[in-house]
């Protein structure tokens, strides 16, 4: 979040009514509901974690063992449990 200076983005009228109720201090003015992204759709986490997760089932799926999907993929044995085991 970055700070943006309210007499250049707001009218100046707009910008009078807010004064009227703070000056001088920090506002945060949240998005819209509905407007707000989802854990890692701007970053592409979400998709990397799901390709991951794919890429897992399937070795298991090809005989691979949780052992070694663990040494593989550099996670738990619970973790990879967890993942073999959805039903994703």
């Amino acid at each position: 979040m970055k700070y943006i200076k309210a007499d250049v983005v707001l009218p100046e009228a707009l910008l009078k009514e807010i004064q009227k109720y703070i000056h001088g201090e920090l506002i945060y003015i949240p998005n819209p509901k509905g407007t707000r992204k989802k854990w890692g759709e701007c970053s592409g986490s979400k998709l990397h974690l799901k390709q991951r997760n794919d890429a897992i089932r399937d070795s298991y799926s090809k005989g691979c063992s949780i052992d070694q999907l663990c040494e593989k993929f550099c996670l738990s044995f619970d973790s990879i449990k967890k993942i073999v085991y959805s039903s994703k």
